[in-house]
């Protein structure tokens, strides 16, 4: 039998693969899909050779302590597609691994279609050139990187719409309309902590300040998205302060809901956006990270995917101690006490969504088509 390498090494790749594999499985019935990835994966016919969990980290210190098993990973994965005789693989943004897994892959022939472009736009430019001599196909999500990618070497690209437009399709016609004025009766606010226990952890407790803050003045509802591979008691601690509570699967209608957010630095970030929920981005990390970031790489630009595809800084973004409940109180009010203000913002955030449409082909016909060739 065919077979046919896939790797979704966090969770937001395997919400990636799952846009375009049902189909692509549907196409492929002589090909045996195997390699890193979660439940859904699996549920939908993947052998899984590493689950996720076991592979997603966050930041330089969570990185350097996994560098080991990367390295048994890495040939581990060689020496199945050497023993399967595969000849296609489908990685996954997670660039460090995949970006090396692409190198050793190349060397053996295996055309390497790369599903979400590394941002080496931000950081690690060269990269641009390993993906030219060993990628097959590049796939792009952002409206710039086919340019920039492209004036740096690498010619096979496929600008694709950002997989959350496939995700939201049904959902993005119909956007409920908030015009300004309408938390006047109860303003309904969504805490969206981030998907890690450190993140929940640092973000959270300030969080809930500011929302108690903004109780000074207005009847303030308070709505929060749990996600379930964190430890519950972590929220279990703030449960009396929240008023309504979704699964992480129910965060579409957590966002028709709210009338604004506050939002770890994530891809949640752009469902916010392309949902035109007001948000006030923030990221807290460790201090090894954060001297790491700040003395060995250039990018100074915005972290928010939202405010990248804009160009523009639509979204306040705060990070490590300036991630404060003084700091989102402050945003929230000037947002609901100006009106020019919150207009402007929302009529940008229409916009959101167009700015990420891609080529009009089909992706499972295309990877379907190398696979075969």
């Amino acid at each position: 039998m065919n077979s046919c390498l896939l790797i979704a090494g966090e969770k937001s790749g395997e919400e990636h693969a799952m846009t375009f594999f049902r189909e692509l499985k549907a196409q492929s019935p002589d090909v045996h899909f195997y390699g890193v990835g979660g439940d859904e994966l699996k549920s939908h016919g993947m052998e899984l050779l590493y689950h996720l969990k076991d592979f997603s980290s966050m930041g330089f210190s969570e990185v350097i302590h996994k560098i080991p098993f990367y390295f048994k990973a890495l040939f581990h994965i060689e020496k199945e597609v050497i023993k399967r005789g595969t000849k296609t693989a489908i990685v996954i943004d997670f660039q460090d691994f995949n970006l090396r897994l692409a190198r050793k892959l190349a060397k053996r022939g295996v055309k390497v279609l790369y599903y979400v472009a590394p941002q080496a736009w931000a950081w690690k430019a060269y990269r641009a050139g390993v993906i030219a001599k060993t990628v097959h196909t590049l796939f792009t999500i952002l409206p710039f990187e086919k340019k920039w990618f492209k004036d740096r070497g690498v010619h096979q690209i496929r600008s694709i719409p950002h997989p959350l437009m496939r995700t939201y399709k049904d959902e993005l016609l119909d956007i409920p309309t908030k015009p300004f004025g309408s938390w006047e009766k109860k303003l309904k606010i969504l805490l969206l902590p981030g998907s890690r226990r450190f993140e929940i952890h640092g973000l959270l407790p300030e969080f809930i300040k500011a929302v108690e803050e903004l109780r000074k003045t207005h009847l303030v509802e308070i709505h929060l998205v749990k996600v379930g591979h964190v430890s519950q008691d972590i929220y279990d601690f703030y449960a009396d302060k929240i008023d309504v509570v979704y699964a992480s699967t129910e965060l579409t209608a957590a966002m028709r809901a709210c009338h604004f957010s506050l939002a770890a630095s994530g891809t949640v970030t752009l469902s916010t956006g392309l949902f035109e929920l007001p948000t006030v981005v923030c990221y807290k990390s460790s201090l090894l990270n954060v001297f790491i970031f700040d003395n060995f790489i250039k990018y100074s630009g915005p972290i928010s995917l939202t405010n990248i595809i804009h160009g523009e800084m639509i979204f306040p973004e705060f990070t490590q101690d300036q991630a404060n409940a003084q700091q989102l109180t402050r945003v929230i009010r000037s947002w609901i006490e100006n009106e020019t203000v919150y207009n402007e913002m929302k009529g940008k955030l229409k916009h959101t969504k167009h700015l990420l449409s891609g080529e009009d082909f089909s992706i499972p016909d295309y990877i379907s088509r190398v696979i075969h060739e």
